[in-house]
């Protein structure tokens, strides 16, 4: 949590923070090695390596937070409607699915953001589309089990639509598991955007990313390895931040049923 908040706050205060243009380059301080002048040291361009961290953080960040939280919106209400109406809903919200899964996530992205160019908002709808059906499925599997609990059955005995039982009754207890696997759905989603990044169709350069800083330094990892190992470490920490907090919840979620 303190790495994970520690990140975000940078991420989110960068454009207040005394921090050098990630873009500007200091010819004069061309792949300076970290230093007092240049915590992080300068790449090939002389270009301040934190300061691009900071700000490549925010890619990183948004298309790995925003992308889970459009797919679960979406993936949650089909498998609720699929595991509560069953028949005819559920077959083909599946079939749906099911063909998503079909196409390699990487080369889909690989294909439309070659096709239409990059962006943020186009690599978070498109790997947002692409989390839907994982977040179908556990929102189904879930919505499968409490839908046939004594506390439904007794909504419906009483008159309640379908609406107000799959929002009062259904959803409180589905959310929480739905919540804990978003989170290693973003901890995925920030490796696919670090892959993007590092092929050159993510979001088009000088503005920094994780994933292009580690681009960028691939030709020098024998003179000046800090370039790319710096922010390869900033993205492994990361992940095996929120890897540690989605396990530890999912523990004390499963402790508290137990």
């Amino acid at each position: 949590m303190a790495w994970i908040t520690l990140v975000v706050g940078l991420a989110a205060t960068a454009n207040l923070l005394p921090l050098r243009s990630p873009i500007d380059s200091d010819f004069s301080a061309i792949s300076s090695w970290p230093d007092a002048a240049y915590w992080f040291g300068t790449d090939q361009l002389g270009r301040d390596i934190f300061a691009r961290c900071v700000f490549g953080a925010r890619i990183s960040l948004a298309v790995g937070l925003l992308a889970p939280a459009f797919g679960l919106g979406v993936g949650i209400s089909l498998g609720l409607a699929a595991g509560y109406f069953r028949g005819r809903t559920e077959s083909i919200i599946v079939a749906v699915m099911d063909a998503i899964l079909a196409f390699p996530g990487i080369l889909v992205a690989l294909a439309v953001t070659a096709y239409l160019g990059a962006s943020t908002a186009i690599l978070i709808f498109l790997l947002g589309v692409l989390t839907i059906p994982a977040f179908m499925r556990v929102a189904r599997a879930n919505a499968l089990v409490f839908a046939q609990r004594e506390f439904v059955l007794a909504a419906r005995a009483m008159g309640a639509t379908h609406w107000r039982v799959l929002r009062l009754e259904v959803l409180p207890n589905v959310i929480i598991p739905m919540l804990i696997y978003a989170l290693l759905v973003v901890s995925r989603i920030i490796v696919v955007e670090g892959v993007l990044s590092f092929l050159g169709l993510s979001v088009p350069p000088p503005q920094p990313t994780w994933g292009n800083m580690i681009a960028d330094g691939q030709g020098d990892l024998a003179t000046s390895p800090y370039i790319s190992f710096i922010p390869s470490a900033l993205m492994f920490l990361t992940l095996l931040s929120i890897n540690l907090i989605g396990e530890r919840l999912r523990a004390d979620v499963r402790g508290s049923a137990l």
